[in-house]
This record gives structure tokens, C-alpha cells and sequence, in this order.
């Protein structure tokens, strides 16, 4: 990623951008505050945010109940510094020199852990991934 003075811009994608991308965009707002732009998108958006990943990251101080699903384009590619693709069911094609990492998050219903456990499981691992990312992208050069 170029070093430059503004805060570098994160996209997180999963396929409906109501669940896993928007908990990851929530968490790295709540823990990076303005040092990193954390947006997200939907391969395949729908409306509305699911309930049990807002309860979630609700435990956590993370606000995410007004998020509005956005359909991912090319232009939100383009604009980001990097596009974490959050989980393996979501594909984003390369757009310029932007680039995409894959996170391929824990999934609890595979092991037949449902409900708010199960995003509870989500969320944790996320969490983890989203403190990593915003060290790498915040530490300072060499």
C-alpha cells in the first residue's frame, strides 16, 4: 500500500453486507477510529443488517444498527486502499493495482452452532483479524 499522509481505506466485502463485512467494518471503526476509513459492501447486497451480528457486536460498545447494505462496484474497489473479503463465499475480481485479501473466517454452523453463539464465535474471530489488519496498517515505517 502507498504511504501517503491520509488514513488508508479499507473495504470489507462478504455476499449480502448485512452480516460479516458490516461486523468487521463496525469493529475497525470502533478500534481504529479515524486512523483507518473502514467501509463495506455486498457482492450481492440486501437490505437491512442482520440482528444477531448487531446484538453481537452490541456487547462490544459497536454500534451497527443503522448500517445500510451498499452493492459492491468497481468504483468502491478503485477508491480503497484494500479490499478484505470477509469469509470464502464472496468473490472480488482485482480492480487496478488495489489489493484483496481473503479472510476465511471461523464458521460455526459447521459445526452445528447456531444463534447468537454462533455470531458471538463470528464476531471474536473477526475481532482478532481487524486488530491485526489495523497494527499492520497504523505501525509506523521503518
Amino acid at each position: 500500500m502507498p504511504v501517503t499522509d491520509a488514513a488508508p481505506a479499507v473495504l470489507f466485502v462478504c455476499v449480502s453486507n448485512n452480516g460479516k463485512s458490516v461486523m468487521a467494518e463496525g469493529l475497525m471503526r470502533h478500534a481504529a477510529g479515524d486512523r483507518i476509513t473502514a467501509t463495506s459492501a455486498g457482492t450481492r447486497a440486501k437490505t437491512g443488517v442482520n440482528p444477531q451480528s448487531v446484538d453481537a457486536l452490541a456487547e462490544l460498545g459497536v454500534d451497527i444498527s443503522t448500517h445500510e447494505a451498499t452493492q459492491l462496484t468497481d468504483g468502491l474497489i478503485a477508491a480503497a486502499d484494500l479490499v478484505v473479503v470477509v469469509g470464502t463465499s464472496a468473490h472480488v475480481d482485482p480492480i487496478g493495482e488495489t489489493p484483496i485479501e481473503v479472510w476465511d473466517t471461523d464458521e460455526p454452523s459447521l459445526r452445528g452452532i447456531e444463534g447468537l453463539e454462533r455470531m458471538r464465535l463470528i464476531r471474536d474471530d473477526i475481532a482478532a483479524r481487524v486488530t491485526e489488519l489495523q497494527a499492520r496498517l497504523t505501525a509506523s515505517p521503518q
